[in-house]
């Protein structure tokens, strides 16, 4: 591992343009399982609440969503683990053109990434969204003088309903955000994959556009993923723990 590590702090210092594609197992260190996980989202509530089309055609529904997401506390409290500030760290360097998450827990700007830098492909649960008008609200308005727990949100401007901005299962992911993406991993020269086993796309595109153009990529995650024969060094280990000894490296 130490042989890896090297190879990419030398990447680091070598490169121009750094993406850093994150998904769920940048996260887990901050308490946040995996949705798919033993202990995630997906083994307490129903999948099926979450299509778009039930949300917006169901207010039981819409109920039971609110509902859960108050429980579960709306990752509002969460906090950003060694490996988010490792990437924010990135960033004061300047190295980093920019992070492109699947995630939606807003955690790589919490860690002191700028906000135009981070491109949500999923959308970010700390915002709500009116489906009709598309006037955004912060998400503790979803807990705020609610008469009880199953209390549903409607946009004040329009009466419209409201969701959770993130992309639900049967809605496309956002076409400007996936565009700015793409032209991100096109014209990197390196292209470091964090926590994602790129099996979800068309997100998992991203690293093999940035190999087409010439990047160089690598990849920590714990487990194989589906594009490990791309890697130019492939590190099976915890984030937090790989990119501490990255930084390590990097500042010696």
């Amino acid at each position: 591992m130490e042989e890896q590590i090297n190879k990419i702090a030398e990447m680091i210092v070598a490169s121009k343009r750094i993406v850093v594609f994150t998904g769920a197992g940048i996260s887990t260190e901050s308490g946040i399982p995996d949705f798919r996980g033993p202990q995630g989202l997906w083994t307490k509530v129903d999948p099926n609440d979450y299509t778009i089309d039930k949300f917006l055609g169901s207010e039981e529904t819409r109920r039971k969503v609110w509902r859960n997401l108050r429980e579960g506390g709306l990752m509002s409290d969460v906090q950003p683990n060694r490996a988010h500030y490792a990437v924010a760290e990135l960033e004061k360097m300047g190295k980093l053109s920019s992070v492109v998450t699947q995630n939606v827990d807003n955690l790589h700007q919490k860690a002191g990434n700028s906000p135009h830098l981070v491109y949500e492909l999923h959308g970010n649960m700390q915002r709500i969204i009116c489906i009709q008008c598309h006037k955004r609200y912060p998400i503790d308005i979803a807990t705020k003088e609610t008469p009880s727990p199953d209390y549903i949100l409607s946009c004040e401007s329009c009466r419209g309903i409201l969701k959770p901005d993130v992309v639900f299962f049967g809605e496309m992911l956002p076409q400007d955000v996936l565009a700015r993406a793409t032209q991100e991993a096109n014209n990197c020269d390196f292209l470091m994959v964090i926590g994602s086993t790129l099996f979800v796309y068309p997100a998992a595109y991203l690293p093999l556009y940035a190999k087409r153009a010439g990047a160089k990529i690598a990849i920590i995650n714990m487990g194989e993923t589906q594009q490990d024969d791309i890697a130019d060094v492939r590190i099976d280990a915890p984030a937090g723990e790989t990119m501490s000894k990255i930084l390590e490296r990097l500042k010696t």
